[in-house]
């Protein structure tokens, strides 16, 4: 998909100039399977668009241990800069599970495009706002749920995302094992 059409289906852009003018400001950039878009502690500057393709954002500990924290499928908006990173470092790594292509614009810009017009601002606070929803139904799943449960949880919210993504990615993001999510699988399916 063209970001062009992404933009314009958004309530707040379908003005088609108003979304022409905008998507002239993002840059594109092809993302090769297994190569990261962001890398933990390093530092960040970027908006993106996922327009086609897969991407898995992480955090690693000190000790080492990654724990997935969200997943896209394009086409749809890589969670904001400004939820992923601090003092203009990312907290996060995103590596891209398929091939993929994005659009990139530098924050400052888009700053400065959401206090000049007022459908990019109305888009950006609803991306936003849905990003910060995402992560309060996930960090609710975690917290109020076993893991059964979350797992037929993730199955509403991500319908298909078992056919897209490993299985190992799975399990970190819903604070499992592979092995129980395996179990939890195998036993999904032989009630």
């Amino acid at each position: 998909m063209d970001l062009r059409t992404f933009l314009m289906q958004s309530p707040e852009l379908s003005d088609m100039a108003c979304a022409e003018g905008f998507a002239s400001d993002w840059k594109r950039r092809r993302l090769n399977k297994g190569a990261h878009l962001t890398r933990q502690e390093q530092p960040e500057a970027d908006e993106f668009v996922l327009l086609e393709g897969c991407l898995a954002s992480s955090i690693c500990d000190q000790d080492g241990k990654e724990v997935c924290v969200e997943f896209y499928v394009g086409p749809c908006v890589v969670t904001p800069n400004i939820a992923r990173t601090r003092g203009g470092v990312s907290l996060v790594s995103i590596v891209a599970t398929t091939d993929a292509s994005l659009a990139r614009i530098d924050t400052d810009l888009l700053s400065n495009r959401m206090i000049s017009s007022e459908p990019v601002r109305n888009w950006a606070n609803g991306v936003l706002r849905d990003a910060l929803s995402r992560k309060v139904d996930r960090e609710w799943c975690l917290a109020a749920l076993g893991g059964a449960e979350r797992l037929v949880w993730f199955r509403q919210s991500f319908p298909s995302y078992e056919d897209i993504f490993p299985h190992n990615l799975i399990a970190s993001f819903l604070g499992v094992t592979p092995v129980t999510l395996s179990r939890l699988r195998t036993s999904d399916k032989n009630p």
